[in-house]
Formats: C-alpha cells, sequence, structure tokens
C-alpha cells in the first residue's frame, strides 16, 4: 500500500505500508505501518501486527495478504497446520 496523497491544505498525508512475513508452518505474520507525513517528509510512523493462521479467514484482508494466503496455504499446508496443532493439544493435557 503506498502513502495516500496530503488530505489537507497543511501538507499533512497519511498512508500505509504491508509487510508480510510466512513461516514454515505456512503461518502470516502481517505487519501495516501507519506513516504520517508533512510536506513528503515523514513524522510520525506506527505499527500494527496480526498472525493469520493456515485456513483462517482473510475475507477482511488487504487483497495482497489474500494473495499470498491463497498460493501458501495448499491443502496439505491446512492439514498438516491442524496435525500439528491437534499434537500440541494432546501434549498439553498429558502434561
Amino acid at each position: 500500500m503506498a502513502l495516500k496523497t496530503p488530505i489537507d491544505p497543511t501538507g499533512l498525508c497519511e498512508g500505509q505500508e504491508l509487510k508480510l512475513e510466512v513461516l514454515p508452518s505456512g503461518t502470516i505474520q502481517v505487519r501495516v505501518a501507519t506513516v504520517v507525513c508533512k510536506d513528503g517528509v515523514e513524522i510520525g510512523r506506527s505499527y500494527h501486527r496480526h498472525v493469520l493462521t493456515p485456513g483462517s479467514d482473510t475475507s477482511k484482508e488487504e487483497p495482497e495478504t489474500q494473495a499470498v494466503a491463497a498460493a501458501v496455504w495448499t491443502p496439505e499446508v491446512v492439514s498438516a497446520y491442524e496435525a500439528q496443532q491437534a499434537e500440541q493439544a494432546k501434549a498439553m493435557e498429558a502434561n
């Protein structure tokens, strides 16, 4: 996502930058940076992070995130992730 054009006559603008990281398990880490600039110079930045696990609903995610999830989350990846989660839950119950 690119920075937007100025939002008011003072030259302020706000936009977002998206960063995606795919882990070996198929989990997608999403980082959205909200960037505020004035007259083309960045004056502030904040971050929001969240994680998407294989098979999660991505309908409210950005199109880029949806495309990565569709490419990475094959039926085999989703099944392997679900099996791993079930195995971890079983191990926790045993302890």
